[in-house]
């Protein structure tokens, strides 16, 4: 191979010693060389109304919430529920107010609501024991007890 301009001097092979190629002066708009590289465009100014990008979601969260609203309603499967939302979300290494809340209320009706169906099952109870008696000592029929008239429909023995 020769140089074109001047035949009588032999090019090498490329790669093997001949100079690296000049670099080509860069199109209008473009960097120079070295220079770094501008963006074509600016970046686009932000949204000026609109929902706040969401973060990230916290585990057990949700869960939690449906826990707190089911904490009024059944609340042996609301306590079930936050408790698993709680662990979830300690485990991910956050707060969850909503299993707290949950864990609470749903712990507070449950007791509540055992005293409630205690004394309810007593006075019932207490009622069918004094029914019985009055059956043993008056019978079936209409009877005055206290002053007061009284139907009784005991059960035949």
């Amino acid at each position: 191979m020769t140089d074109p301009q001047n035949p009588d001097v032999p090019t090498p092979p490329p790669g093997y010693g001949a100079p690296p190629p000049a670099p080509t002066p860069p199109a209008y708009g473009q960097p120079a060389y070295g220079q770094p590289a501008q963006p074509a465009y600016s970046a686009a100014p932000p949204a000026p109304y609109g929902a706040p990008a969401a973060g990230p979601a916290i585990p057990g969260k949700t869960m939690g919430i449906v826990a707190f609203i089911l904490s009024f309603f059944i609340q042996i499967v609301a306590l079930i529920l936050g408790i698993v939302a709680l662990v979830q979300s300690r485990k991910a290494g956050h707060k969850n107010g909503w299993a707290v809340a949950a864990i609470i209320i749903s712990s507070v009706l449950l007791v509540v609501s055992i005293i409630v169906a205690i004394a309810v099952f007593a006075a019932l109870g207490a009622a069918a024991a004094e029914y019985a008696r009055l059956c043993a000592e008056y019978g079936t029929g209409t009877h005055e007890i206290n002053g007061i008239t009284v139907t009784l429909a005991c059960p035949e023995s």
